[in-house]
């Protein structure tokens, strides 16, 4: 399957599935944020929800 870049969607998480592996981009449509956090205040606080460990990578 041809993975195709969301520009809209800026990645560096090579480890993610997602990532375009190529270029820092996303290849899904949309992305899922979320937060570990009750109250978050710094960047630190939120998570990709849409993160899936690629199969190939990072042992």
């Amino acid at each position: 399957m041809d993975k195709k870049k969301n520009s809209n969607i800026h990645c560096t998480v090579k480890q993610c599935e997602h990532n375009m592996e190529t270029e820092d981009y996303c290849t899904l449509d949309a992305v899922r944020i979320g937060t570990h956090e009750s109250n978050p205040t710094v960047p630190e606080c939120t998570d990709c929800n849409s993160f899936v460990k690629r199969s190939n990578c990072c042992g």
